[in-house]
């Protein structure tokens, strides 16, 4: 199974989008594709993963930020745990952004933010991120529009200063949509293993399901640039949402060109008779 074209879901700078216009499913052309093989894409794509990550890491020329953006259960814990399960955790980091805290409230929006970007040869997740300021707080009034629009202008400054630093930003929307976010609830609530993922918030953001999708369509238009750009990932299908993902990221490291660093000595004088 192969996904030639990410395209049609890499969003433009200031391209006005709407996502209902965007599917949640898997697209008509490949609805046939039995979960066996999504399984096996992920795998496959997770094997590749592996091997670049490794010439990442051993490089530390370049870095990866992979930032994760979507609706309550759109699948940012699952998406991480599976699309990674393949590679070594030596050099790869997740972080999970909640409400700030008192004394993050006292600094800048973005002051929590940057001590945990990647060091070079690093690939780091964020599962939510400096987003959740112009999401979270413009929907919920806590900011007005016109400081909104600033952080849009922040958050373009500071995502081209990590690209200058070699530090590649990836950001993916998981589109889910509103009757599967029902399902996924209902699930939750019905199984006790997994209504420790429940929060009260859940619920209320869903009354606010519009005026959320609306922040985002505004977010994504306005930060979605050639350094940073935003993917918009079909996520009602969990298998699929991987694939994609692992898929992506096996892209944009290839892209990268990583080759294993050279030799800081001449390897070619030593002699394993030589060792004891």
């Amino acid at each position: 199974m192969v996904i030639k074209d990410f395209e049609h879901l890499r969003i433009k700078h200031n391209q006005t989008i709407n996502l209902l216009d965007y599917d949640s499913r898997i697209p008509a052309g490949e609805a046939d594709v039995d979960e066996g093989a999504l399984v096996q894409g992920v795998q496959k794509m997770g094997d590749k993963l592996d091997k670049l990550q490794t010439l990442l890491y051993a490089g530390k020329e370049r870095g990866l930020l992979l930032v994760l953006q979507g609706m309550d259960t759109a699948g940012k814990d699952g998406s991480i745990r599976r699309v990674f399960s393949h590679v070594s955790p030596l050099g790869v980091r997740a972080e999970a952004f909640g409400p700030p805290s008192t004394k993050e409230l006292e600094h800048d929006f973005l002051w929590r933010i940057h001590p945990l970007t990647p060091a070079l040869g690093e690939i780091v997740i964020f599962n939510r991120s400096h987003y959740e300021d112009v999401l979270v707080t413009r929907v919920k009034g806590l900011i007005s529009k016109e400081i909104c629009q600033q952080r849009y202008e922040d958050i373009r400054s500071f995502e081209s200063l990590l690209s200058r630093q070699g530090i590649k930003v990836l950001k993916c929307f998981l589109h889910i949509s509103k009757g599967e976010q029902k399902k996924r609830l209902r699930d939750r609530l019905e199984d006790p293993n997994k209504r420790w993922k429940l929060q009260p918030s859940d619920f209320e953001d869903r009354k606010l399901w519009d005026q959320f999708q609306e922040a985002y369509c505004n977010a994504i238009k306005e930060t979605s640039t050639n350094e940073a750009p935003w993917y918009i990932i079909p996520a009602d299908s969990k298998l699929y949402r991987d694939f994609c993902l692992s898929t992506l990221l096996v892209k944009v490291l290839e892209d990268m060109n990583l080759e294993p660093p050279k030799a800081k000595f001449d390897f070619t004088k030593l002699q394993i008779e030589s060792l004891n």
